[in-house]
């Protein structure tokens, strides 16, 4: 972190009263109420028609204690996957299996992310860093009544912590191996009247942990890291009627990409290579990553006769570069056939958002929203291709997208009787891209299929759900719902034409139950579901020709279960539990894509390395109808637990797990033995003690408690080469309450 950032945080802290803010006493022996904001409005999480999770408090600290980026969020809410070919600054969220693996900077995504009521649509904006954050929110789909652009899969929703007039805050210190410090705090201003404010900052480092070997290697050490981020936030509020939030925020990172490791695989197997070393490699080109980012929001809000108006206005920009070794070796090493070294960046982005939305207010046995909301985004994205001897850029590859969007939607909830309600959603969508590409240097640009391209996409989309009261401790209920993903387009490259893919549109059928048992000491809920996906959009990614391609596969279906226990077993021991199965299949016997092995020459001399295909290969595709989707693990599971020894001073001490499970995964689309990922087991401990009426609170932790280390992702169109997840880390934690 810079000294402005550090000085805005030390004006936070040191302005903050150093007094514990007085809370009413907590009911020790029941299960706190869930609220949650899944429909727009603050609702207890039982009454909601709809599977949803969510993460807060001391476990959202416990799980961000490393200071992983928010792919530590992945399996811990059912059928909840993340990952990444970029490192911290692109995430691919996918929610029952269905999600996007196209690792481009105009990447589509049908899992929507909304950051204090804003969708952050660009895939490098959905990376911004957790932190002085009330709550994460996921909402399974689709969600296309009540959220503006492309939730088919679903909402991943994170609200931060907002002023208030308390004079409280928080400053926390973790120190940790590989050099990892983390120091993080936030604190409401002492502002007087109608005015409340906010400030909250994170710095994150870790050293570059990895050594490279290789002869006069251009980065010598990597896969280390400095991420800053800062929010402020000021609130006005005269009266009861009218309040405004205004949030302004910015992110700063400098580190490592995504580190491939050439012939990390065994071939013929998933397993690691003989003699694998997770902090050696040996690389002849630059890996390098930055970003900045900046954003703000103005919410408004009146509060009228009948209903509350909302106005909500947004603004984001972000300025990625991120450069890497794309083989992983050197010329001429063994399973080295070609060299690539590569970069994307872009320049010139900007999304605005605006939404305007009505709220009943009355009591009544109806309710109901409505409201129009207004997208709008461009940006030019510039590939850049390396000379590997000079590191050099040679040749670029620019690509000008435009979004323009609008939607206007509704809402009707309906208490048929005090047992039986009922909402109904509808929305119509209008979107339009435009996008143009240009070429400068002296590589290849396959312009067979043009330079310019055009969608226009409109859609109805909504849905129906019924929540039925059986008895004081449980509910039923049932939904459907359509979605709907507008077309993309990818640009011309050095290895093929442009792509387009159309439209997709998704029917889902839910049914589930949500019960407080045990005098609320056992929390239960559990989902049925299917969901058909037409038109499915997809990414050939690679493959024998390297060239990256969107296409639409006829159907994708999808079915499963999931089920959330939480039980204060107890008033000193807590449990959780989460667990889904999702099966999920491409359907379409005309569909084949290259598989993935070196292109068809091989100038250094070194055999061609072709991946165990084991789908059936007609005219050299391979054909994936029947396949499950890709990063779409059949199996999750995740536990938590807390004991907690009070002590006779009123101090305390705890013992807190969390262990999070995935079952194996397709890569890519086609079925190959070496890019079938392995099931992942990670698990974490920590050990606190808290004192001074639960103001101060010192805690050891360990993530990757087994170090279990495994293949989590691959490059398919070179050799072997794959990436893997962290290691095992472990630190020591230190958090004042003010």
């Amino acid at each position: 972190m810079n000294a402005p950032r550090l000085s805005l945080l030390a004006l936070a802290l040191s302005t903050a009263l150093p007094v514990l803010a007085q809370e009413a006493p907590k009911d020790r022996s029941q299960l706190d109420t869930v609220v949650i904001t899944a429909e727009r409005r603050a609702e207890n999480i039982q009454d909601v028609p709809n599977a949803v999770s969510k993460i807060s408090g001391e476990k959202l600290d416990v799980l961000a204690s490393g200071g992983q980026d928010l792919r530590f969020l992945s399996g811990r809410v059912p059928s909840l996957n993340i990952e990444s070919s970029f490192g911290r600054a692109f995430p691919r969220f996918y929610l029952r299996g269905y999600g996007n693996t196209d690792f481009r900077l105009n990447a589509s995504q049908p899992v929507s992310v909304i950051v204090d009521d804003v969708v952050q649509e660009n895939p490098i904006l959905k990376g911004f860093p957790i932190f002085d954050t009330a709550a994460v929110e996921v909402v399974a789909g689709p969600q296309g009544t009540l959220f503006g652009r492309n939730t088919p899969a679903g909402v991943v929703k994170f609200d931060s912590v907002k002023p208030s007039h308390k004079q409280d805050g928080y400053a926390s210190l973790t120190v940790g191996n590989y050099g990892t410090v983390n120091v993080e705090g936030a604190a409401n201003l002492p502002l007087s009247g109608d005015w409340a404010a906010r400030i909250s900052a994170q710095s994150q480092r870790r050293s570059d942990w990895v050594d490279n070997t290789a002869a006069n290697a251009a980065t010598p050490k990597t896969e280390g890291y400095r991420d800053s981020a800062v929010r402020a936030q000021v609130l006005y509020e005269p009266h009861q009627q009218f309040s405004a939030l205004a949030n302004v925020h910015f992110r700063d990172l400098n580190g490592s990409p995504r580190l491939f490791r050439a012939n990390a695989i065994k071939r013929g197997t998933n397993d690691l290579a003989d003699g694998f070393s997770t902090d050696t490699v040996a690389f002849n080109g630059v890996n390098e990553q930055t970003l900045k980012q900046t954003g703000g929001s103005l919410r408004l809000k009146w509060s009228l006769p009948g209903v509350n108006v909302y106005s909500i206005t947004g603004y984001e920009h972000v300025k990625p570069l991120s450069r890497g070794d794309i083989d992983g070796g050197v010329a001429g090493a063994p399973g080295i056939p070609f060299q690539s070294e590569t970069g994307s960046g872009m320049n010139g982005h900007r999304q605005l958002t605006q939404e305007v939305r009505l709220e009943s207010n009355t009591a009544g046995p109806l309710s109901w929203q409505a409201g129009v909301y207004a997208f709008d985004e461009k940006y030019t994205i510039d590939n850049i291709s390396y000379d590997t001897t000079t590191h050099v850029d040679v040749d670029h590859i620019y690509t000008a997208q435009t979004n323009k969007a609008w939607a206007a939607f509704g809402s009707l909830n309906y208490a048929v009787s005090p047992n039986l309600k009922l909402r109904a959603g509808l929305r119509y969508t209008k979107d339009k891209k435009d996008l143009s590409t240009t070429h400068a240097g002296s590589g290849g640009f396959n312009t067979s299929t043009g330079t310019t391209a055009h969608t226009d996409d409109g859609k109805w989309s909504g849905d129906l759900s019924a929540t039925y009261k059986l008895d004081a401790t449980t509910n039923l209920y049932a939904r459907y719902a359509n979605g709907f993903r507008a077309s993309s387009m990818q640009n011309a490259s050095a290895f093929a034409g442009q792509s387009q893919a159309g439209p997709e549109n998704v029917n889902s059928y839910e049914v589930g139950f949500k019960s407080e048992l045990l005098k609320r000491t056992l929390r239960l809920s559990g989902s049925l579901f299917t969901y058909t996906v037409k038109d499915l959009q997809l990414t050939a990614v690679g493959g024998s020709s390297n060239a990256t391609r969107l296409l639409n596969a006829k159907k994708a279906t999808g079915n499963g279960a999931e089920l959330n226990l939480e039980a204060l077993i107890t008033p000193d021991f807590l449990v959780t539990f989460g667990g889904s199965l999702n099966n999920t299949k491409i359907k379409d016997a005309a569909l084949g894509v290259p598989p993935g092995g070196s292109l068809n020459t091989a100038p250094f001399g070194q055999p061609k390395v072709y991946p165990t295909v084991l789908d059936p290969i007609v005219n050299g595709n391979a054909m994936v109808d029947g396949n499950a989707l890709p990063n779409a693990p059949k199996w999750t599971a995740n536990l938590t637990a807390r004991y907690s020894i009070p002590l006779a001073s009123g101090d305390e001490v705890y013992v807190y797990t969390d262990w999070a499970y995935r079952s194996k995964v397709n890569f890519f689309l086609y079925e190959a033995t070496e890019f079938t990922g392995k099931a992942v087991t990670e698990g974490g401990l920590r050990v606190g003690y808290i004192w001074g009426n639960g103001k101060y609170e010192a805690a050891g932790f360990v993530r990757n408690l087994t170090n279990q280390i495994r293949v989590t992702g691959a490059i398919d169109f070179n050799n072997l080469t794959g990436f893997i997840n962290e290691p095992r880390t472990y630190g020591v934690q230190l958090k004042a309450m003010f």
